[in-house]
């Protein structure tokens, strides 16, 4: 596969703890100079958390960037060093104070692959026990038990528009039909 940008020098413009920002010099497939920026992420996770009813939590929560309340299903990011399990593990156990003795990965996702490098990873949650939710400081959710069929809804109808919580519903459907469980 052919590399058609050529970086040729590349500068952090911003750091905290979420992202880092780039800026590269580049040469365009074309071959003409320009510049791309790019916001690196940790890894995101997203939980698909479903009871033996297949009742799911979702999490509202109010999101700064498009300044809107936004449902979704519990997501957060894995820590330099810890796998993608025991990242969704903890984002779970965090947001809704849920713990599961069954996990199922459901793949990987793009979130947005024009300008982030950031990767997101999947996961279904099964056979729940409820437990205390202890959400960052900076995090005010509400939790919301609802059907899973009441969630899939929830996307056609876009009350549910964040992407991560889209494509993993969309799985989680796919895999609960395949299963005849829907």
């Amino acid at each position: 596969m052919l590399k058609p940008w050529i970086t040729l020098q590349s500068r952090e413009v911003y750091r905290n703890p979420w992202i880092r920002v780039r800026e590269d010099q580049v040469l365009t497939p074309q071959g003409k100079p320009g510049i791309y920026g790019v916001v690196e992420a940790k890894p995101a996770i997203g939980i698909v958390a479903l009871d033996d009813a297949l009742e799911t939590f979702l999490v509202g929560q109010y999101r700064y960037p498009l300044e809107t309340y936004s449902w979704e299903i519990p997501e957060g990011g894995a820590e330099k060093n810890e796998s993608l399990l025991d990242a969704a593990r903890r984002e779970l156990r965090e947001e809704t104070g849920l713990e599961a003795e069954k996990w199922t990965a459901l793949g990987e996702i793009y979130t947005s692959n024009c300008f982030t490098n950031e990767r997101a990873y999947v996961f279904v949650a099964e056979n729940l026990k409820q437990g205390a939710a202890q959400p960052d400081p900076t995090e005010e959710l509400q939790i919301k038990k609802i059907s899973f069929s009441k969630a899939w809804q929830m996307v056609l109808d876009e009350e549910i528009k964040d992407s991560l919580a889209v494509i993993a519903l969309m799985r989680v459907h796919q895999m609960l039909q395949n299963e005849k469980r829907l």
